[in-house]
């Protein structure tokens, strides 16, 4: 069982490591602007294949359709190739941009995302999260396998490309390679024999130190639940370094939801 130290420890990794919303700093409404349309996308038609086979093999309108997905476990913090700590999680997602996320026993730690706006709340208090946190929350749940194959490639603006065979993470892979309408390049990485995600890439300039920053997710142990195959071991990376482990016991989809639940106080 993790001690208070070791919890810390995670506060302090997740809340830098793991995604979130927007500052206080920020405003909730940003001010309007004149909307243009974006260029027709490019898609490849070996690509387009590919990208069908992956939905289809998550579970196909099951997986399209879901509207949530609540789940339990344990996630680890990383540290020089180290477990710099562990706890206890619960997670729920509402695609494509709502989360709240609970770590640690006995007074744990709670991450709320509501598209622009995030909290974390403590044994301490409320406190909105730092722009870092909302940063790396925006961009791991917009370019994360579930809201990649759901919502970004039917975005327009994209260029998709098929890019060949691979060995991804000791796995016979197809590779796809993506770029969307912020011109941020996507390396979605798919099973050669199943068609399942194993490893999303993407590489994205941090906005407070202006640094390019390349981003991994990798996937393992799938699992069906409600029709829809979901990995029970997700493992993350920043710059070639792994940072996070997250292994989930169980999984729900499509819970209803108390009002306000993604608000401090739902």
């Amino acid at each position: 069982m993790a001690n208070w130290r070791a919890v810390r420890h995670i506060c302090l990794l997740l809340s830098l490591g793991i995604w979130s919303a927007l500052s206080a700093q920020v405003p909730a409404v940003a001010a309007p602007q004149e909307k243009t349309s974006p260029a027709p996308s490019r898609i490849d038609p070996k690509a387009q294949e590919l990208l069908d086979k992956a939905i289809q093999a998550l579970g196909g309108p099951a997986f399209r359709e879901a509207r949530n997905i609540v789940t339990r476990g344990r996630t680890f913090a990383i540290a020089e190739e180290a477990t710099a700590g562990f706890a206890p999680f619960e997670s729920t997602v509402a695609f494509p941009d709502k989360r709240r996320f609970s770590y640690g026993k006995n007074k744990p730690v709670t991450l709320i995302n509501d598209g622009q706006r995030g909290w974390q709340l403590d044994r301490y208090g409320m406190i909105r999260q730092k722009p870092e946190q909302l940063h790396r929350w925006r961009i791991g749940s917009r370019y994360g396998y579930e809201n990649l194959l759901r919502q970004v490639i039917r975005e327009g603006g994209l260029l998709i490309q098929e890019a060949g065979r691979d060995f991804t993470d000791n796995l016979p892979a197809r590779v796809v390679d993506l770029t969307d309408a912020q011109q941020v390049r996507i390396r979605l990485h798919l099973h050669a024999v199943t068609a399942l995600p194993i490893r999303v890439t993407y590489r994205v300039q941090n906005p407070e130190s202006r640094e390019w920053e390349e981003f991994a997710e990798v996937y393992g142990d799938y699992r069906k639940f409600q029709d829809i195959q979901t990995p029970m071991h997700i493992t993350r990376f920043l710059n070639g370094e792994r940072y996070s482990e997250l292994f989930r016991s169980s999984v729900q989809y499509n819970q209803e939801l108390p009002p306000n639940y993604f608000t401090p106080g739902g």
